[in-house]
């Protein structure tokens, strides 16, 4: 992923995120209905060891869908951690914009 371009979504196939095809969708509907650029997407090769998040658990244990979504960063988790000024306002625009037309695009999965 690249900085100042746009949010990120998280994937791997050992389902170690929340992500998965609706939650995708939903988000990148979003995007696209805000006139925001692409949401980009980070995949995690199912070979390689990787983290996890709560997403997952929160997500089997109450139903509720979920996804693994950020800005991207250089140097997560230090004391130098970096990102970008745009990525910001993307992230801003994209949930104001999921807040808007999340029904809507809700909708148009159940048709």
């Amino acid at each position: 992923p690249l900085m100042n371009n746009g949010m990120v979504i998280k994937r791997n196939s050992n389902q170690r995120y929340a992500t998965n095809g609706i939650t995708g969708f939903i988000v990148r509907e979003c995007a696209r209905l805000a006139g925001l650029p692409p949401v980009q997407e980070f995949v995690v090769r199912n070979d390689c060891g990787c983290g996890s998040t709560i997403g997952p658990i929160i997500s089997t244990a109450t139903g509720i869908r979920a996804i693994d979504m950020g800005c991207p960063q250089l140097s997560m988790h230090s004391i130098r951690e970096t990102m970008g000024v745009s990525d910001l306002t993307h992230g801003v625009a994209l949930f104001r914009s999921f807040f808007k037309n999340f029904r809507e695009v809700d909708k148009s999965i159940s048709r």
